[in-house]
């Protein structure tokens, strides 16, 4: 039943508006959230694109070509070539035009064609990967190799899902550029012991002489999706080959006690450096491209891995009452903890973890979901923002800055997707109003430095446009061929949209255990999954009011009558 458990999210709920009325009392709750006109979902809808536009026009006019786009000041960012050591900036910009790369399918799935075209044109003239720029291997592969990708197979798409993409005379420029950057990142995977790549690479060079033997497992183990298309666009198993060996390698090495991964690894001796096990930075992504990994290539080891992983997981992270929505008890938490005995670690969360709502949604485990997605709902209603670590013991943030981060905002386009509930619509105009209110500059959207104070720094990272304002777009416009054919993409971990191709899911002459894997489901006539959403969540609050309430005072949000209607 695994094989299509991911094909949850296409599943049609009808959700009626007002509903909550026939319940016979009157709930806050339910007045607040309990319906979305058509007119305020339109509004929305226009407000993410002219939040995209926005900030894309201003990337263009003052930053282009360089990597990123200083908001306050008005100009653009590339690598610290004064401090190579400011891995910070360089382990992420590589000047090699990040912004535009990373935005190419957002462009794309927006309909905008005409600048898609222009977009792809620039990308072809002005990236050059032959620079002794060093970068991360993970950021380069997640941001440049996945964006070329996905932008290449959109133009090669002969059903034109999105409009006429395809640039005059283009000649697979964008899979050459691939190419190229994926053989210069292959040196970073040369001289391990385990095969675990290095973290981070010289373009020209490869491997600097002054690089450590140390990575975090998301780091290295996050790479499958995008290393697996291209070996299968090229039909050469390096790339592949090379991405699987180092997930087989983390797999190796995890506790034989619990079952889980550190957060830090020596890619020489395989031992673990750092033992706290999470779902956040440094853990987060490897999960999800485990089951994604399975979703595009169809290989039976990767749902084998990851069902295991999971209940691992929820057996030795997960704190709370036994159901998210019934019972007493604290709200569910997962929290980190040592990953040689199971035992908390530490008493905060992270922005990344937000994204676990949405793995947890891919895998039909819908109840969950939407209890972890109203942990961080609440968090954001109290701040506007999702602060890098929150302290859930002392409820007050451990590091107080907000990047503008995606992970929130993708979990809540999976949870109305899967849910069609309307309450997903009120969190994403929060979202969109509080980064209007607080980010928003003269010339883009910037850095929050302290959700306390709303101090701001002069940075849009690239995935403000490619995933943040991408899901919050996705999330209003119904209408979207992405959303009316859900189960025909993966979303990569940078929000890169990958066709789910029979031709990534024959098998493969390079993996040894590799089979003919099943076609695709088509959920138009297979609905099954949709048994595991819960009534609650299909007509009324997808999490009971006392629930949303108790939640709220986790994490220490005001009093329940002012609070509700703020």
């Amino acid at each position: 039943m695994y094989s299509c458990l991911f094909l949850v999210i296409l599943c049609w709920v009808p959700t009626v508006g007002r509903l909550y009325l026939f319940k016979g009392t009157w709930d806050p709750y339910d007045s607040k959230y309990g319906q979305f006109s058509e007119r305020e979902r339109i509004q929305m809808l226009e407000m993410s694109r002219e939040m995209f536009q926005f900030g894309y026009d201003n990337y263009m006019k003052y930053a282009f070509p360089e990597d990123e786009l200083n908001p306050i000041d008005c100009n653009g960012r590339g690598p610290d070539y004064d401090n190579p050591e400011n891995i910070n900036i360089n382990d992420v910009l590589g000047d090699y035009v990040l912004t535009l790369v990373d935005s190419l399918d957002t462009l794309a799935i927006m309909g905008n064609s005409s600048e898609f075209q222009k977009a792809v044109g620039l990308v072809i003239e002005y990236v050059d990967f032959d620079k002794s720029n060093t970068v991360q291997v993970f950021e380069a592969t997640i941001r440049i190799l996945g964006s070329l990708l996905s932008a290449h197979l959109i133009i090669e798409d002969k059903t034109k899902p999105f409009g006429e993409m395809r640039p005059k005379h283009y000649n697979n420029e964008l899979l050459h550029l691939a190419h190229d950057l994926a053989a210069r990142l292959l040196p970073a995977f040369d001289g391990t012991a385990t095969g675990i790549p290095y973290p981070r690479v010289n373009l020209q060079d490869g491997v600097p002489t002054n690089c450590i033997n140390e990575t975090c497992t998301a780091g290295a183990g996050t790479l499958s999706l995008e290393f697996g298309v291209l070996s299968r666009l090229l039909d050469d198993p390096v790339y592949e080959s090379k991405a699987r060996r180092v997930v087989k390698a983390l797999w190796k090495y995890r506790s034989n006690v619990t079952g889980l991964f550190g957060n830090v690894i020596d890619i020489q001796s395989g031992e673990w450096t750092g033992i706290m096990s999470g779902l956040g930075a440094g853990l987060d992504s490897f999960y999800e491209y485990l089951l994604k990994s399975y979703i595009l290539f169809g290989e039976e080891e990767d749902l084998k891995m990851f069902n295991e992983t999971y209940e691992t997981i929820k057996y030795h992270m997960r704190r709370g009452r036994f159901k998210c929505n019934d019972g007493s008890g604290n709200p569910p938490i997962y929290v980190n903890v040592n990953m040689k005995t199971g035992e908390t670690i530490n008493t905060w969360i992270d922005s990344l973890q937000a994204a676990w709502s949405g793995v947890q949604v891919l895998n039909g485990d819908i109840d969950e979901a939407i209890c972890c997605h109203a942990l961080y709902y609440s968090i954001w209603r109290k701040y506007g923002a999702i602060p890098e670590r929150y302290n859930w013991q002392l409820k007050a943030p451990d590091i107080r800055f907000y990047p503008l981060r995606p992970e929130f905002v993708e979990s809540t386009y999976f949870l109305y997707q899967a849910t069609k509930n309307p309450f997903y619509f009120h969190v994403g105009r929060d979202i969109i109003n509080s980064l209007n209110e607080h980010t928003r500059t003269e010339c883009g959207y910037a850095t929050v430095h302290d959700v306390f104070t709303r101090e701001l720094e002069d940075r849009m990272e690239s995935f403000f446009l490619s995933e943040t304002c991408k899901y919050l777009y996705l999330l209003f416009d119904k209408d979207n061929h992405v959303n009316k054919e859900s189960s025909r993409y993966v979303f990569s971990t940078e929000g890169h949209i990958l066709p789910v191709d029979r031709r990534f899911r024959k098998r493969n002459a390079w993996n040894e255990n590799s089979i003919e894997s099943s076609p695709v489901v088509d959920v138009r006539t297979n609905r099954s999954n949709c048994d595991s959403i819960p009534t609650q969540s299909r007509y009324f609050l997808p999490m009971k009011s006392e629930y949303l309430e108790q939640m709220d005072l986790a994490v220490g949000l005001e009093a329940f009558d002012s609070k509700i209607n703020s």
